[in-house]
C-alpha cells in the first residue's frame, strides 16, 4: 500500500531530520556493544520479508533489555516483583491474536477519528496559555509544554484506563525506555530499575482498580477475554512507555521539523494547513521516525532473499531513515503484518492535528535552538527539547 503523501513532497527536503542519529546507517551511530550484538537489516524489502515470516523471526526480544543487565539490577527487579511476560508486541501465536483483537477494538478507525476534535481543542487550549508567556519574553520547550501533554490524555480517553500525574508518568516512561532500549552502565541500570519497579507497582494497582471497575475499559476487556493479570500489566507497561511516549516523541520531532525547515506558516494556513502539516508528519516518519527500528530473533536456521540467518540471530530492522526513506513510501514505518502497530492511525492523525493547530495558534514563534541534541536509543529518537521564543520582529500572536 503506497503512502498517500508520496506524490506530494514538501517543497524542499527537510534538513532537520538529517541530524537524527538513527536516520544514519545504524552500525555507524550505535555503540559497539549494540552493533556487535544485533545484525542490522537496512534493506526495506528484506525487512518486509522478515516481518512477513513471523513464525521464523519472532518478537521475543521486543521487550527485553537491549544489553545484558547486571546481577545487581536483576535483583532489584526481582525484589520488586517486576515481570513482563510476552504479550502483544512481544508475543506470537494464538495468544497474541486474541489479545490483539481486543486491543484493536479500542483503536478502530472510527474511534481514532472521534478524537480529532478533542486533540484540536486541547492543543488550542494549551497554546492559548503559552501565548501570554511568550509575550512576557519566556523561552518555552514545546516538547514538555505541548507534545508531552496530549498523548497520555488521548490514550486514557480511548482505553478508559487510569493515568498517574504527568510528571511522574514521563519520568517513569523515559527511565523504562532507557533501561530496555538503551545501553546504561551498571550504576545507571540500578537507578532505572528502581524507577521501573515503582512504575510496575503502580500499574499493578491500576490494573486491579480498572478490572474491578469493570466499566468497559481496556484492562477489564482483556480480563473478560481470559488474559491473566500478569500479561495485562505487561501490556499496560508497553502501552505506557511505547504508546503515549513515542507519540509524544513523534509530535516534538514534527514541531521541530516544521519550524526548522520553514513550514510553520504553511502548516498554520486556514486553507491548506492541514495538508501541509500532514506532509511534515510524512517526512518525519519517512526519514526520522520516533520508532525507526524493531527487533526480532531468528527462531531457526533459514535463508531468505538470498541471505542466511542462524537460529538465535538478533536482528535490528530499519523501518525509517536510510534506505527505507528512498522510495518516499512510509507504509513500513509502523511495521507490517501480524504485529503492525495498532496505534498507527492515531499517532499519524494526532501529530498532524497538533502541528496544524499549534502553528495556527502560535504563528509568531521560532526556534531558539535549531541544532538541539537528540535523545536516541536502539529503537527510539527525538530532539531532547524544542526550545522556542517569540520572534524578535513580532509577537507570539502576530
Amino acid at each position: 500500500m503506497n503512502c498517500p503523501f508520496a506524490r506530494t513532497p514538501l517543497a524542499s527536503e527537510p534538513s532537520a531530520t538529517s541530524t537524527a542519529p538513527l536516520a544514519q546507517p545504524l552500525e555507524k551511530v550505535l555503540p559497539a556493544r549494540i552493533s556487535e550484538r544485533y545484525r542490522s537489516i537496512e534493506d526495506p524489502q528484506l525487512v518486509r520479508e522478515i516481518l512477513r515470516h513471523a513464525e521464523e523471526f519472532t518478537p521475543a526480544n521486543a521487550l527485553q533489555a537491549a544489553v545484558d543487565l547486571e546481577p545487581a539490577t536483576l535483583r532489584i527487579l526481582a525484589r520488586g516483583r517486576f515481570a513482563l511476560p510476552p504479550v502483544l508486541a512481544s508475543a506470537s501465536g494464538a495468544g497474541h491474536r486474541a489479545v490483539r483483537k481486543v486491543v484493536a477494538g479500542f483503536f478502530s478507525p472510527a474511534k481514532v477519528a472521534a478524537q480529532r476534535e478533542f486533540i484540536a481543542q486541547r492543543t488550542r487550549e494549551l497554546c492559548l496559555n503559552l501565548r501570554g508567556r511568550y509575550q512576557l519574553g519566556e523561552e518555552l520547550d514545546l516538547a514538555s509544554e505541548l507534545a508531552a501533554v496530549i498523548p497520555p490524555e488521548v490514550m486514557a480517553r480511548m482505553t478508559g484506563t487510569p493515568l498517574p500525574p504527568l510528571d511522574q508518568l514521563k519520568a517513569w516512561s523515559k527511565d523504562s525506555l532507557e533501561l530496555f532500549w538503551g545501553w546504561p552502565e551498571a550504576q545507571r541500570q540500578q537507578e532505572l530499575a528502581h524507577s521501573a519497579v515503582a512504575y510496575h507497582a503502580w500499574l499493578r494497582s491500576s490494573v486491579d482498580e480498572a478490572t474491578a471497575r469493570d466499566d468497559g475499559n481496556l484492562y477489564s476487556a482483556l480480563h473478560h477475554a481470559g488474559v491473566d493479570r500478569a500479561r495485562i500489566v505487561s501490556l499496560a507497561y508497553f502501552l505506557g512507555i511505547a504508546g503515549q511516549e513515542t507519540t509524544a516523541m513523534l509530535i516534538q520531532s514534527a514541531l521541530f521539523t516544521a519550524m526548522r525547515d520553514g513550514h510553520w506558516s504553511s502548516c498554520a494556513a486556514a486553507d491548506g494547513g492541514v495538508a501541509a502539516s500532514e506532509r511534515v508528519v510524512h517526512e518525519v516518519l519517512l526519514r526520522a521516525s520516533s520508532v525507526p527500528t524493531w527487533r526480532r530473533i531468528a527462531l531457526r536456521d533459514i535463508s531468505l532473499s538470498g541471505r542466511r540467518f542462524a537460529a538465535g540471530d538478533e536482528l535490528l530492522l530499519r523501518l525509517s531513515g536510510g534506505d527505507a526513506a528512498a522510495s518516499g513510501d512510509d507504509s513500513l514505518v509502523f511495521g507490517q503484518g501480524l504485529h503492525r502497530c495498532l496505534g498507527a492511525g492515531l499517532a499519524r492523525m494526532e501529530t498532524g492535528v497538533v502541528v496544524h493547530q499549534a502553528a495556527a495558534a502560535l504563528p509568531g514563534i521560532e526556534l531558539s535552538d535549531s541544532s538541539p541534541r537528540w535523545r536516541y536509543l536502539i529503537s527510539f529518537q527525538a530532539p531532547e527539547a524544542v526550545i522556542t521564543r517569540s520572534r524578535k520582529t513580532g509577537s507570539a500572536s502576530a
